[in-house]
């Protein structure tokens, strides 16, 4: 099995043409970037509804301008059928990454969120399918575990649904467990655990709570805890992520195909603890404590994965810890917001 070092000397010898969906978002950005750092041939798809140009041009910043030319971008959405078309035409890989994201958006208009990440996703599995693309890796999340109490969370291990987005990350696998047998596609989905890293939007109702915090903590603000603190969750530097959906994209092994897999770093820390991170790292900043407010509708109260079926199958270890990831994070978030 390939590590990872090893998969990168690989795609710098053999370039291939991916397509990554959600291309101006968070975590597709940073995929858009490494590939284009590894030579790769890149089409990114997306409807800038949540993810914003900045990134798109903050990627081309930091690349050659060959590599700048390898590099198409194409604003439109993936409910479309023929924008999903034209952008699947001659990929060897889709990574998908474009998703109407949070959990209390999906409880606030369940209607929106089905659309984006049921038909979105469907549009995209049906383009590739009639395009020929074999490999597509998808983004999935741990908010499919729902209520179910085990700790950690193992891939074969669900309770209910708490939320609409819970359930739309549900048939997304679905769909694609009936796609890959069906249609012959090797579909491999990744179920992320609280994602974070530079370029995540910190602004807004449904921003997530590390770059919240970090900026609110740059300004003097006060931050927000729902609940008593206690809750706790399994973040994963952006940089882990990156590594596991090319390591699903690239695998040869054949038993790794067509399964799903937790993305994470195996280790739960509280909202309490990760306040204190945050504020450890800012010490020139006035920090007020944080304030606390009721729990939300539809979180999960503990979020800790089981990582070794990744670590087996695709042959993943996590290039960082949420200490080594919150560094880089609070330092670039204090260089454009300090």
């Amino acid at each position: 099995m390939a590590d990872w070092s090893t998969i990168q000397r690989r795609l710098r010898r053999r370039p291939r043409r991916w397509l990554v969906t959600g291309a101006a978002g968070f975590i597709g950005s940073h995929l858009v970037e490494t590939l284009l750092r590894l030579n790769q041939r890149v089409i990114g798809l997306d409807n800038l509804a949540t993810g914003h140009a900045e990134n798109v041009e903050d990627v081309r910043s930091k690349i050659t301008a060959e590599q700048r030319r390898q590099f198409r971008f194409l604003e439109a959405d993936i409910r479309d059928a023929a924008a999903c078309r034209r952008a699947c035409r001659g990929a060897d890989v889709v990574l998908h990454q474009a998703a109407l994201g949070s959990v209390p958006r999906s409880l606030k208009d369940p209607l929106a969120t089905n659309n984006v990440n049921v038909d979105g996703f469907l549009q995209v599995l049906w383009a590739a399918r009639a395009a020929g693309v074999r490999r597509m890796v998808y983004a999935s999340s741990s908010s499919v575990y729902g209520d179910h109490p085990t700790q950690p969370k193992r891939e074969d291990v669900l309770g209910c649904a708490l939320s609409p987005y819970a359930v739309s990350k549900r048939v997304n696998e679905l769909y694609a467990g009936v796609f890959g047998p069906a249609y012959g596609m090797e579909l491999m989905g990744l179920r992320y655990f609280n994602v974070f890293g530079p370029r995540q939007d910190p602004k807004g109702a449904y921003a997530a709570v590390i770059p919240r915090w970090i900026l609110a903590l740059l300004r003097g603000r006060s931050t927000e805890i729902y609940g008593d603190g206690k809750t706790s969750r399994d973040f994963c530097y952006v940089a882990n992520v990156v590594q596991a959906n090319l390591l699903a994209a690239t695998t040869q092994e054949k038993r790794a195909l067509g399964r799903i897999y937790n993305v994470a770093v195996h280790k739960r820390t509280t909202l309490k603890r990760l306040h204190k991170m945050l504020r450890d790292r800012l010490p020139d900043r006035l920090v007020q404590p944080p304030v606390y407010s009721p729990f939300r509708e539809g979180d999960i109260r503990h979020s800790h994965a089981d990582i070794g079926l990744a670590c087996r199958w695709l042959g993943y270890q996590p290039s960082h810890t949420l200490e080594q990831g919150l560094d880089q994070t609070v330092c670039w978030f204090a260089e454009r917001h300090g």
